[in-house]
C-alpha cells in the first residue's frame, strides 16, 4: 500500500535556509565564522600541506608560509570577494570592509611568495603572478561558462603544484599528478556544492515523491535532498584533512 507523502514533502519545507550548513546565526563574529568557509577553507589548505610533503626535503618553515599565503588568499581573500559580489552568505560584514579584507588578504600572501622566491627562487614566481589573477577572475565571475573547471585548477591543483615548488624548487611528476588528483576532488566538491547552494539560498521549496518498485512512496523534501549532497561534502572534507595531517605526521616526526 502506498504511504502518502508527508506534510514536509508537500510544502517542500518551504522557508529560508542557512546560506551553508556551516553557516553561524547572522552577525557580529559570527559572521567572520561563516565568511571563513571553515570546512572548505580546511579543505583546501590541505592540498598545500599534501603537495609539500610529497617534496624529497619539507621544510617547516617553508610550509607553514605556503600555509599561511594560501589562508590569505583563499580563506581570506577570495571568500571576501565572493561574498562583496552578491552577497552569497548573507553576512552583514559592511561592503567596505570586505574590499578591505580581500585587498590585505592578497598583499599578504603576494609578500609572503616574494619572501619565497628569495629562498626558493624565480620558479615560485609564475605561482605568485596567477594566485591573485585566479582569485579575482573566479570571484568575481570572470570565468564564465568555465567557471567549474577554474575553481577546479585554482582551488584544487594550483596549491598541490605551489607548494611542491616551494619546498623543492622545481617540478616532478608525482606533483603533478597529485594535482591532478586534487582537481579531480574539486570537481566532485563543485558537483555536490553547486545543487546544494541551489537548494540552499534559491530555492524556496521543493516537493515531490520517489515510488519504489514495491508501490511504496518516499516523500521528497529539501532537506532530504541536500542530506547526501552535504553529506559527502562533509565527508571528503574531513577525509582530504586527515589525509594531509597523516601524511604531514609521517615526513615531519
Amino acid at each position: 500500500m502506498n504511504r502518502p507523502a508527508s506534510r514536509a514533502a508537500a510544502s517542500g519545507t518551504s522557508g529560508a535556509l542557512r546560506p551553508a550548513y556551516y553557516a553561524a546565526r547572522s552577525g557580529g563574529w559570527r559572521d567572520l565564522w561563516t565568511l571563513l568557509h571553515p570546512p572548505y577553507t580546511a579543505w583546501h589548505l590541505s592540498y598545500v600541506v599534501i603537495g609539500a610533503c610529497l617534496a624529497p626535503t619539507v621544510r617547516v618553515d617553508r610550509l607553514v608560509a605556503t600555509v599561511l599565503a594560501f589562508f590569505f588568499a583563499v580563506g581570506i581573500a577570495a571568500h571576501a570577494l565572493d561574498e562583496w559580489n552578491g552577497r552569497p552568505l548573507r553576512t552583514r560584514i559592511p561592503a567596505p570592509a570586505l574590499v578591505t579584507l580581500a585587498s590585505l588578504g592578497i598583499a599578504a600572501a603576494i609578500v609572503l611568495g616574494v619572501v619565497g622566491v628569495r629562498r626558493v627562487g624565480w620558479p615560485l614566481i609564475p605561482f605568485i603572478v596567477a594566485g591573485p589573477v585566479l582569485v579575482v577572475a573566479y570571484n568575481l565571475d570572470l570565468a564564465g561558462r568555465h567557471k567549474d573547471g577554474l575553481f577546479a585548477l585554482a582551488w584544487g591543483g594550483f596549491p598541490v603544484l605551489a607548494a611542491y615548488v616551494a619546498q623543492a624548487g622545481t617540478l616532478r611528476w608525482a606533483a603533478v599528478l597529485a594535482a591532478g588528483a586534487a582537481t579531480a576532488l574539486s570537481i566532485a566538491q563543485r558537483h555536490l556544492s553547486t545543487p546544494a547552494r541551489l537548494l540552499r539560498r534559491q530555492a524556496v521549496g521543493a516537493t515531490g515523491t520517489i515510488t519504489l518498485a514495491d508501490g511504496t512512496e518516499q516523500p521528497l523534501d529539501r532537506t532530504v535532498l541536500l542530506a547526501p549532497l552535504e553529506g559527502a561534502l562533509h565527508a571528503l572534507s574531513l577525509a582530504v584533512v586527515l589525509l594531509a595531517t597523516a601524511l604531514a605526521l609521517a615526513r615531519l616526526t
